[in-house]
């Protein structure tokens, strides 16, 4: 078990103030890692189950709909503990309507958010970790959508699927550098972003049906996922896109 030890690793993730980012904080923390999270709104709960478990917390309020956060990311990281060991591109966001009718501004905030500031975020911790000379884990969250069309969602769609294809660029450009580059495909969790269908009793009925589990992902069942990723026990894993899903792929 010492190979999933993150004592004395710094983690940033992004979106960490609610969801899927809130979970991946806190089991990062209980891993040992000291947590800096991004996020729009306040991450007051986040910090106060991180610090439960014994980890330092630093909070960054910072909208990625734009590139200007990133400077201030990688300067407040840097500071609170000299280096970055691993990056969680957890932000993300979703917008609803047919394909038919779908509009550039819908299109734009999706691919602002969801794609280019996770590159270019990414671009920049890389640069730290390659300057230092030690290397780093980069944890991209993709999607089943990743892997599938869905409907409705065409942004989102191309995003997470553009998200797995970087996955995959970093991986080949990066691994020989000792930076390992990895996604993990979340299913169907309990997140603002899925409100909608779950509040719909017909999409809700008709997702739970697929799902062998039975049930809807609680987002601290995404935490064994991101600290074997970020961890030294992942070390020859390079370019994968992991799915938790509760099995949905496998059906």
């Amino acid at each position: 078990m010492i190979s999933f030890d993150l004592k004395g690793k710094t983690a940033v993730v992004t979106g960490a103030n609610t969801g899927l980012g809130q979970g991946i904080s806190v089991a990062l923390a209980q891993a040992g890692a000291s947590i800096v999270g991004v996020g729009r709104s306040s991450m007051e709960e986040t910090e106060g189950l991180c610090r439960e478990a014994g980890a330092r917390f630093h909070g960054v309020q910072a909208d990625l709909a734009t590139l200007e956060p990133i400077e201030r990311i990688i300067g407040e990281s840097m500071e609170m503990s000299g280096r970055i060991d691993i990056l969680v591109n957890n932000a993300g966001i979703i917008r609803r309507a047919d394909a038919i009718e779908f509009s550039e501004k819908d299109w734009d905030d999706v691919m602002n958010v969801n794609l280019k500031s996770t590159f270019f975020l990414t671009q920049a911790v890389a640069r730290t970790m390659l300057a230092d000379g030690g290397g780093g884990k980069v944890i991209n969250i993709a999607s089943l959508l990743s892997f599938q069309g869905g409907i409705r969602i065409p942004s989102y769609t191309a995003s997470k699927s553009g998200l797995a294809g970087l996955t995959r660029l970093l991986a080949c450009e990066w691994a020989a550098k000792g930076i390992n580059v990895n996604a993990i495909a979340p299913g169907y969790f309990v997140t603002n972003n899925t409100e909608a269908l779950r509040d719909d009793p017909k999409r809700s009925t008709e997702i739970l049906g697929r799902i062998p589990a039975g049930r809807w992902g609680d987002p601290g069942d995404l935490g064994g996922a991101a600290v074997f990723l970020a961890s030294s026990a992942a070390n020859y894993i390079h370019g994968v896109v992991l799915p938790v899903d509760g099995g949905w792929l496998a059906r």
